[in-house]
């Protein structure tokens, strides 16, 4: 447990989807928990929310996000914006983590820093209105509408014949560059019917309006209507931290991770775009309640193993329960506790009933 105002059990980095998970479930899980979180990141970009069972499509990223970080505080979660420029591992095996204005402790560390589109050079479409980095989550959104990919490489052509699940007319849009594509990828994409565009953009048209893109003006003078599309020119990983603590990296540049989110340093965890794995909202959430489950199982102080059993003896009556008390309070008076204000009536959910699995 936490002995300070700036120590913590658990202390996660980056508040999307993967990172707001974890802390939930840290803090839900009675331990210590701070989510230190710079703003921004990928899905503070989503104009609309997809893919995501419960969250209707007018919820925007931002939105769910702010929903999110209130969920983290109200079971106790202690927020922090912030960016974190360092993290180290103490002489006592802890980790302390440099803010722009504090320093903070904790036993355990999850990385959820995400990572970056690489953005091609202007003239682009407006962001969420015609320009668009994740393929399954918007896909849905040009069914049977004129599509561009923009790349000059492998992604990008099998992105463009991946959109022909959707709809017959899509265009790839090389803006003059080489294509590096493999010759056998060369052949595929020429048995489909892909147009592949090699003038450079010059110009962007958008409904005066409603700000979504209409068409796209190249340098040989030609306009092509459009609905939206998607550059495919690589992602940023945003590994520093994980780096500066010496955790592998995959060879595409992924933090590597077991199933639960553990690097190859005892005590660091990441979850979500960092990772490998489909860059979507509910795998990153999925990624981190696996993080916030095996951290709990690490550092919760029962069941007492039989080896502590016999070094210092049965669990005494004054040692239980484990939870804080400023925890504890925060518990006792939640909407969600079987004392509290919903309580009369109520039936316990389903993760209140279910047996943990260990």
């Amino acid at each position: 447990m936490s002995s300070s105002d700036d120590e913590y059990e658990v202390a996660v980095v980056g508040g999307g989807p993967a990172g707001l998970t974890t802390a939930l479930y840290g803090a839900r899980l009675g331990h210590e928990t701070v989510l230190i979180d710079r703003g921004g990141g990928r899905a503070a970009m989503m104009a609309d929310t997809h893919n995501v069972i419960g969250i209707t499509e007018d919820v925007s990223g931002n939105e769910f996000l702010a929903t999110g970080r209130e969920q983290v505080q109200s079971y106790g979660g202690a927020f922090v914006r912030g960016f974190v420029s360092d993290v180290e591992r103490t002489d006592d095996d802890r980790f302390r983590l440099t803010t722009n204005d504090a320093e903070l402790l904790a036993d355990r560390v999850v990385l959820a820093t995400g990572f970056s589109d690489e953005r091609p050079d202007p003239p682009l479409p407006r962001t969420g209105k015609g320009l668009h980095y994740c393929l399954h989550c918007d896909a849905y959104m040009f069914v049977d509408e004129p599509v561009y990919v923009m790349g000059h490489g492998e992604a990008a052509a099998h992105v463009a014949m991946i959109m022909l699940n959707m709809t017959d007319d899509v265009d790839l849009l090389t803006r003059g560059a080489e294509p590096t594509w493999s010759d056998e990828t060369a052949a595929r994409l020429e048995a489909h019917p892909v147009e592949v565009v090699h003038e450079d953009v010059t110009g962007v048209e958008n409904d005066p309006d409603s700000g979504w893109l209409e068409a796209l003006e190249f340098a040989d003078g030609t306009r092509r209507e459009y609905r939206g599309g998607f550059p495919m020119y690589g992602s940023n990983y945003n590994t520093a931290l994980a780096e500066g603590l010496g955790c592998d990296l995959t060879d595409s540049g992924e933090v590597d991770v077991d199933d639960h989110g553990r690097t190859s340093e005892d005590g660091v965890f990441a979850v979500g775009d960092v990772t490998p794995g489909h860059n979507q909202v509910p795998v990153a959430m999925g990624q981190g309640a696996k993080a916030g489950l095996a951290i709990h199982k690490e550092i919760r102080e029962f069941p007492r193993s039989q080896e502590a059993i016999e070094s210092d003896g049965p669990v005494d009556a004054d040692e239980v329960p484990a939870i804080s008390p400023s925890l504890m309070a925060t518990a006792l008076a939640h909407e969600g506790h079987a004392g509290g204000p919903r309580a009369a009536g109520a039936e316990p959910d389903a993760e209140t009933r279910a047996a943990d699995d260990d």
